[in-house]
């Protein structure tokens, strides 16, 4: 996508220009702003608006893990929008900023927009995933610690840049909520990293891998399973719809381990 001076600055001509609109060659979503066809039909919405895309949307654009996308349209407008600009059926959102034609909220914007759409959690995971990617810069932390409700910017102290995927984040924030500390991404001879150690001995690991790679790499996890339980560690493998789906089952199973103290104690057996 391109705004008419852009392409004026290129050396396209306006007579160009309206000539590809009739041919189909290229789409004018706007006065004044152009796209290729291949241009995804949110991001011709929002440009037809005013705006850009922006929250969960703008979050997968940039290739951030995301919980769930909206089922309607969420479009930015920045500094420069108008209330006329809106649409009925769109979530408009208002934060500082200068929309960019063709390009997703920034990264900032979208995680503050979120914080107030999508839930603590959901903006939690997606945060920890642009940290993990280097999305995030240190000036934009700090942008969106500050414009974000008080009861939230907590959760910008706490994240890390170590969560493989957004269920490790669920996990830990969702545990911490219940006083359970958890240590991430913890070297075990002969097995490797694990997501997670509570304890000493207790393995906390998430799946989140698609339905056929989980197949291929069932007997890989069922071997590191086995070598933790010969060194006296217990493991508890959580799926993806675990997690997301059925995480008070996921919680009544790792507080059951703990209050056996599994964590703590390595179960010995004597001599037969």
């Amino acid at each position: 996508m391109a705004r008419t001076s852009e392409l004026r600055a290129r050396g396209v001509t306006t007579t160009e220009l309206a000539r590809a609109v009739r041919a189909g060659e290229i789409l004018r979503p706007r006065q004044g702003v152009y796209a290729l066809p291949d241009t995804p039909p949110p991001m011709q919405h929002a440009a037809s608006r005013g705006g850009t895309i922006a929250c969960a949307e703008a979050a997968a654009a940039w290739g951030l893990w995301v919980l769930e996308l909206p089922s309607g349209h969420h479009v930015w407008m920045g500094t420069a929008g108008t209330p006329r600009s809106a649409c009925a059926e769109c979530v408009v959102h208002w934060d500082a900023g200068h929309v960019t034609v063709g390009q997703p909220a920034p990264v900032a914007n979208a995680l503050l927009q979120m914080a107030t759409c999508c839930g603590e959690d959901a903006f939690f995971a997606t945060l920890e995933s642009a940290l993990r990617l280097s999305l995030l810069s240190p000036a934009g932390g700090r942008w969106l610690q500050r414009h974000l409700p008080i009861s939230l910017r907590w959760l910008v102290s706490f994240a890390r840049a170590d969560a493989d995927s957004g269920l490790e984040s669920l996990i830990r924030l969702r545990l911490h909520r219940i006083g359970i500390t958890v240590r991430s991404q913890v070297p075990v001879d002969g097995v490797g990293e694990v997501d997670f150690v509570i304890g000493a001995r207790l393995i906390i690991e998430a799946d989140g891998r698609a339905n056929h790679e989980r197949e291929r790499e069932r007997q890989k996890d069922l071997r590191r399973d086995a070598i933790a339980a010969a060194s006296g560690y217990t493991t508890l493998r959580f799926t993806y719809a675990l997690v997301v789906d059925d995480w008070p089952l996921v919680q009544s199973a790792i507080v059951s381990m703990i209050r056996r103290e599994a964590h703590l104690t390595v179960e010995k057996t004597e001599a037969m």
